[in-house]
């Protein structure tokens, strides 16, 4: 099925006049249908075309989903894609370059080579379907097809997961772009670990048939600290998250670890990380900040994550 942006733009004028929003002028530059999936996928030139479509409190793109009996309606501005794409660039040459160097200098082992070259191909298909691309129709095509990802036959990568949606999006991507990873959950205690995110982190990997560990440490001049303020302890924390997984990654020698936050995106999404151990020694581990490299959003994120057996937890971030 088209739909004509003409006349999707009455249909959301009318809706807009008939629930008192104020009228106002809208570009839309794309209309895109996925008949397979009944989503709809709006793209307008700027942030504020997006925001009359939604309406206040989304009022708006919800009456338009129920007239049109439509699954679910994607509403982005072409402003926000332009950014995307271009962080994509930048990892898509930074992972290229990033693999060459390092397969002709022999820092790469065959399997990581290739689960690299998986990153960097869905990489480039998600360039080429900028606006539509759907991590969990993708998975679900290549399991259902004859063709799928090649898994390293040993562990390639270690992922980070403390059971929250960054870091179980990290460890579902790395299992299915065949890294054959092991994930691990430091665990600090209680307070900052609590048993929900446990629960979750149980769920996962179980689903998922990924080797788990758990690796505590001890937090408590931490904790303390943050609770006294005479620190902020994410630093601090972070610092020791760090070198517990790169501590195992070594002792293990596997050469990759995985992170799932979004900061270090474009051309900082991989690179070697120097660790120091206990003895003195320096090693060098490579640190890929996964969903950082395919410039995720959030709603990516939900709809990979909303498929697997994983509870919704709110508040937000660390209790510290």
């Amino acid at each position: 099925m088209v739909y004509d942006a003409n006349a999707l733009l009455n249909h959301i004028n009318r809706i807009r006049k008939e629930i008192g929003h104020e009228k106002v002028s809208i570009d839309i530059k794309e209309v895109l249908y996925d008949k397979d999936t009944n989503e709809m996928w709006i793209i307008t030139n700027d942030r504020p075309d997006k925001s009359a479509i939604i309406g206040k409190g989304g009022w708006v793109v919800g009456r338009l989903r129920e007239e049109l009996e439509i699954g679910s309606i994607h509403v982005e501005s072409y402003s926000d894609f332009l950014q995307k794409e271009y962080r994509m660039n930048l990892s898509l040459n930074k992972l290229n370059s990033f693999v060459k160097i390092n397969k002709e200098n022999n820092n790469l082992d065959y399997d990581s080579f290739i689960a690299l070259n998986n990153l960097i191909d869905i990489l480039k298909i998600k360039l080429d379907n900028l606006y539509s691309f759907n991590f969990y129709k993708y998975f679900k095509d290549l399991d259902e097809g004859p063709y799928g990802y090649f898994e390293a036959e040993k562990p390639t990568a270690i992922v980070a997961l403390s059971g929250g949606t960054d870091s179980a999006f990290s460890l579902i991507l790395a299992k299915k772009l065949g890294f054959n990873p092991i994930a691990v959950t430091v665990d600090p205690g209680t307070i900052v670990l609590p048993k929900q995110f446990k629960q979750n982190v149980e769920n996962l990997t179980k689903e998922l048939d990924v080797k788990h560990v758990y690796i505590e440490v001890e937090y408590g001049e931490i904790i303390e600290e943050a609770f006294t303020g005479r620190f902020h302890p994410c630093g601090r924390c972070s610092k020791v998250i760090e070198d517990t997984l790169y501590d195992y990654a070594i002792e293990h020698d596997i050469p990759i670890v995985i992170f799932g936050d979004m900061l270090a995106t474009g051309s900082q999404c991989i690179n070697w990380q120097e660790h120091v151990d206990d003895g003195g020694q320096i090693h060098k581990v490579i640190r890929l900040n996964l969903p950082a490299s395919l410039s995720v959003a959030k709603l990516e994120n939900k709809s990979l994550t909303s498929h697997y057996n994983l509870k919704k937890i709110k508040g937000f971030g660390c209790p510290l």
